[in-house]
């Protein structure tokens, strides 16, 4: 299995740069026709929230529907896919920050009763624990 960074789910959502969207769309469509999947970690997708916020200045919306969008692609394999799929619906919930909530849902995957925090906002969560 191959594995996806960052900057190749960027070009592929956001198409900023055609020469490499060209050149991704090319090698994905090379995977799907030889029946391969692509694997994206979670750190990949905490590292896309950021960037698609910050750089791109994506709505919630969009990225969440991004998420959804490639997770029902076959090309694709999501390590700790419930992980992101939990993402997904509770991201549509809560005004939370994205990467707080994967935070957290990555934690409980990884059977954490809790995560120890400092951010107030965070701590609205269950799953976050503040520490005073």
């Amino acid at each position: 299995m191959i594995g996806l960074d960052t900057n190749v789910i960027v070009r592929f959502l956001v198409r900023d740069d055609e020469k490499q969207a060209q050149s991704v769309y090319s090698r994905f469509k090379k995977a799907e026709m030889a029946g391969e999947q692509l694997c994206i970690s979670l750190t990949v997708i905490l590292e896309t929230i950021w960037v698609l916020e910050s750089a791109y200045g994506l709505s919630r919306d969009d990225i969440l529907g991004s998420f959804e969008t490639m997770r029902q692609m076959p090309l694709f394999e999501f390590k700790n896919g419930n992980v992101l799929d939990n993402l997904i619906n509770e991201g549509r919930k809560t005004r939370l920050d994205l990467s707080d909530l994967l935070i957290a849902f990555s934690a409980q995957a990884a059977g954490c009763d809790s995560v120890l925090t400092f951010d107030k906002k965070a701590s609205r969560l269950p799953l976050f624990e503040l520490i005073m």
